[in-house]
């Protein structure tokens, strides 16, 4: 009988290559496969007439074999075999690809359950390399739910499948669980070893959703629990003292008055560095609700309290542009502002770091040079980054760790909702930044489809014409790396210039390097090109408020958080601005998605309705927030039990702060965070 710990290469008919391949995926042993989890599940219990198929979908149909597989090469390295299946409403050609070993395995007259994707209509219609299962004499319930896992190449759902099954007959009987059985019972969740057995070898749907139940809340509760130490950690950690008795001098040099959640999240800094504990704190707001005034006030605290303030953005541009705009407002204070970045020459970084060494300069804005070791900070007080997500948590550590406890501030553009914030960045409070600074006029925003293209075409001319500059944004670098019907960036620029051969069209996308990409960023911005084709990469980016006009290709392949942020791009300045979505023409859905976009300016209120309409899908793309990853759990779609898991998790923690009384969790608690590499935990 094999061990849970047993390596995978036990597993009958996984040879050494297949175990190399194993590895790939992270999967060593039994317990790492039995940790693996389905990505999706295929219903063949569904099973559909082939009389009845009504479009292209997967289909389970239970038909006989009635003509013999034929073999035929049609050209070298491609071989297909076809045949005829029929029951008794009809009759449906099928075909497979390049896997003429099938013709041993099926027999004429043997009755099966076909599974696979039914293509074309009519005596056209083709079910294609379906699976297909014999059906025993007086089966009637032959259909079954197949769990599909993610694959490598090289390795096959069978081998998965044989690893699983070897990994779930090796499950001990008393399996431990680290859920409370109280929790088990209030929430109705089955035990950890009927859960995995569940989510593995599931009978039903319902033994699916009830297994995937149990893993996400386990998930979530291991999670909050984690984020909660954390949380405690630091609290009782002691922090730098900034009085805050100057923070009306602050506001007085501001050029405009702040709105009230810019002063209440002000407020709420002020407070933590004022608690004697080291603040950690996000500040979330939406596009252009003013976080960079925010980080402002720290910098000003800091500095009037005798300290410095590190601002770490994500690129040389953004870092250049936050210096520019927060030295005329910390230089009416008396402090100075310094900038230190990977491309300034040897003379400018050999004044930048005595600067810094000597505590000449205040605040210290930056690009993650502002981690290398040849920085040194006279005393470091308060650390800012700027767009979260693009900051690892290793990397704000790696810059509070040049100061004694400095304050952290980290900001976000990211808008979601608060009891998700909450819990995404469980380890920070949340101040969120609601209101938009008056005087930004809303930016017009329409759907449409290709019938507009020329008019398009004809307005983005108008907009150039009338001293504006344009972005279009494509969902592909290169024509032939992804969809061929999609635009590319590349291929677009081509084309826009073509058609307007008198203006300027610059190309930007992720694989340039960061010198160029600033290259080309910081012409635009001094109006050297009149239009920008561009990836995504532009989504956080430079202020230029010379662009009034955000064309965005495809947009029915983008998130309706990210369009949002794209959108935010234009309406930095005094033209009115637009914004035109391509897309709506890509069917219903995609319709009503884009509409929504027409309706409002609200960040929240579309991360709201993205959240509802994309469900269960990665609504945070791969982004890295700091969280340890998740296998099972999804942060959008799961929120109700994240809140369950939330709440129960900082019960236990209120009754035992250590958790001592649970040595099973707190081992899978640590676990869950050692993968992250939190110093805190180890």
């Amino acid at each position: 009988m094999p061990a849970i710990t047993d390596s995978v290469q036990f597993v009958k008919g996984i040879g050494p290559k297949k175990v190399k391949l194993f590895e790939k995926l992270h999967i060593s042993t039994l317990q790492d496969a039995l940790e693996t989890y389905p990505r999706d599940y295929e219903d063949r219990t569904q099973i559909t007439r082939i009389a009845d198929i009504a479009d292209e979908d997967r289909y389970a149909v239970r038909a006989i074999l009635g003509t013999e597989p034929k073999v035929s090469r049609i050209r070298k390295g491609m071989t297909l075999v076809k045949c005829t299946i029929f029951d008794e409403s009809g009759s449906l050609g099928v075909t497979w690809f390049n896997q003429p070993y099938i013709t041993a395995q099926l027999r004429v007259g043997q009755e099966y359950l076909f599974y696979g994707r039914v293509q074309g209509c009519g005596r056209a219609r083709q079910m294609i390399s379906p699976q297909a299962e014999k059906v025993a004499e007086n089966d009637q319930n032959p259909g079954r739910i197949v769990p599909v896992y993610p694959l490598t190449a090289g390795l096959t759902q069978r081998d998965m499948a044989r690893v699983t099954e070897a990994a779930l007959d090796a499950v001990p009987g008393d399996w431990p669980d680290p859920l409370p059985e109280v929790l088990r019972v209030k929430y109705r969740l089955p035990d950890a070893a009927d859960a995995l057995a569940a989510i593995h070898r599931p009978k039903n749907r319902e033994d699916v959703n009830e297994a995937r139940r149990r893993m996400v809340f386990e998930e979530l509760f291991l999670l909050c629990c984690g984020l909660q130490q954390l949380r405690e950690r630091r609290r009782a950690d002691s922090g730098i003292l900034f009085r805050g008795d100057r923070l009306e001098q602050f506001f007085a040099a501001l050029p405009f008055a702040p709105t009230g959640a810019q002063r209440r999240a002000i407020m709420e800094i002020a407070a933590d560095c004022a608690s004697g504990r080291p603040m950690n704190r996000l500040v979330q707001g939406d596009v252009g609700s003013g976080k960079t005034v925010v980080a402002a006030a720290l910098c000003a605290l800091a500095a009037q309290n005798g300290w410095q303030a590190a601002f770490m953005a994500p690129t040389e541009i953004l870092a250049a542009q936050h210096a520019e705009t927060l030295s005329p407002m910390l230089g009416k204070l008396g402090l100075t502002c310094t900038l230190l970045t990977g491309s300034m020459t040897a003379a400018q970084k050999r004044a930048a770091l005595a600067a810094i060494e000597s505590g000449a300069a205040n605040v210290v804005v930056g690009t993650h040079a502002l981690i290398q070791q040849s920085v040194v900070f006279h005393r470091l007080g308060a650390v800012i980054a700027d767009e979260q997500h693009r900051f690892g948590v290793a990397q704000r550590a790696a810059l509070s760790a040049k100061g004694e406890m400095p304050h952290v501030l980290v900001m976000s553009a990211t808008p979601i909702p608060r009891t998700l914030a909450l819990i995404m960045y469980g380890d920070l409070d949340v101040s969120i930044l609601d209101e938009t600074p008056p005087g930004r006029s809303p930016v017009e925003t329409y759907a449409v489809g290709e019938n507009m293209r020329r008019r398009i075409t004809a307005f983005i001319e108008k907009q150039l014409a009338a001293g504006g500059q344009v972005y279009v944004v494509c969902p592909l670098v290169e024509d032939g790396e992804g969809d061929s019907r999609l635009k590319s960036a590349e291929q677009h620029a081509k084309d826009l210039q073509a058609q307007l051969p008198h203006r300027r069209v610059a190309v930007l996308h992720g694989r340039m390097k960061n010198a160029e990409k600033d290259a080309v960023m910081r012409d635009f911005a001094a109006q050297k090109y009149d239009i920008l084709v561009a990836t995504t990469v532009i989504e956080v980016g430079v202020d230029v408020p010379n662009a009034n006009l955000m064309v965005v290709e495809d947009a029915d392949r983008f998130g309706l958080s990210q369009l949002h942020q794209l959108r935010g791009r234009v309406g930095r300045g005094t033209r009115q601005s637009y914004c035109v979505f391509f897309g709506a023409d890509k069917g219903a859905t995609a319709r009503e998605r884009l509409k929504i976009l027409c309706k409002t300016n609200d960040g929240f209120e579309i991360a709201r309705a993205d959240l509802s309409q994309r469900g269960p899908g990665d609504f945070f793309g791969r982004r890295q927030h700091g969280l340890p990853a998740l296998h099972v759990a999804d942060l959008a779609a799961d929120l109700a039990l994240m809140q369950n898991a939330r709440e129960e998790a900082e019960a236990l923690l209120a009754a035992d702060p250590s958790l001592s009384g649970w040595p099973l969790l707190k081992e899978r608690v640590h676990r869950m965070f050692a993968e992250r590499d939190d110093e805190a935990f180890n």
